[in-house]
C-alpha cells in the first residue's frame, strides 16, 4: 500500500469509530487525525525496524500524546479522541487468525498468531499509559511554575 491511501484509510477508519461511539460532531475531524497520525508512527516504526510491537507502542504513544493535546483544547475528555484513534492499532487480524487456526486444528500456528496479538494489545496500553504519565508530569510541572510566577507558592 501507499502512504497516501493507509493515511487517508486510517483517518476514515477512525473517524468512523467516532461515530459510532457517538462523539461530537465538531471533533469527528479531529479523532480522524489522532487516528491517522497514531498508525502513520505505527507504519514508518515498523518499516524502520520490522517489530510490530515497538511500532504499536510508539502508535499508541502519538495517539494518546495528541489525544491530550485536543482535549485541553476542545475542553473535553481525552478518551473522545483516544479511543478513536486506537482503532486503526488493534490487532484485530492477529486475533482473528488465531481463532481462525484453532478452529482448523493448527495449534502451533495459533499459539503464534495468539501470543502477537497479546504482545501487540499489551504494547498498545503501555502506550496508553505511559504518554498518560509523561503528560501528567508535564501539566503538573507546567502548574508549579505559572504558581511560581504569580507569586502563589508558599516557600
Amino acid at each position: 500500500m501507499n502512504w497516501p491511501l493507509e493515511a487517508f484509510l486510517s483517518f476514515l477508519a477512525a473517524g468512523a469509530f467516532g461515530v459510532i461511539f457517538n462523539t461530537p460532531r465538531r471533533t469527528l475531524v479531529s479523532c480522524g487525525l489522532v487516528g491517522m497520525s497514531g498508525w502513520l508512527i505505527y507504519r514508518t516504526f515498523f518499516l524502520a525496524f520490522g517489530d510490530s510491537v515497538q511500532a504499536s507502542f510508539a502508535g499508541a504513544f502519538v495517539v494518546s500524546i495528541v489525544a491530550h493535546l485536543l482535549a485541553k483544547k476542545f475542553r473535553m475528555p481525552m478518551i473522545i479522541f483516544s479511543i478513536a484513534g486506537i482503532i486503526p492499532l488493534v490487532p484485530g487480524s492477529k486475533a482473528y487468525n488465531a481463532m481462525r487456526n484453532i478452529v482448523e486444528h493448527n495449534y502451533l500456528e495459533a499459539i503464534s498468531f495468539a501470543s502477537e496479538a497479546l504482545m501487540v494489545s499489551g504494547a498498545v496500553a503501555m502506550g496508553l499509559v505511559f504518554a498518560e504519565v509523561m503528560m501528567q508530569l508535564f501539566f503538573k510541572r507546567q502548574a508549579k511554575r505559572i504558581q511560581r510566577k504569580m507569586g502563589l507558592t508558599q516557600e
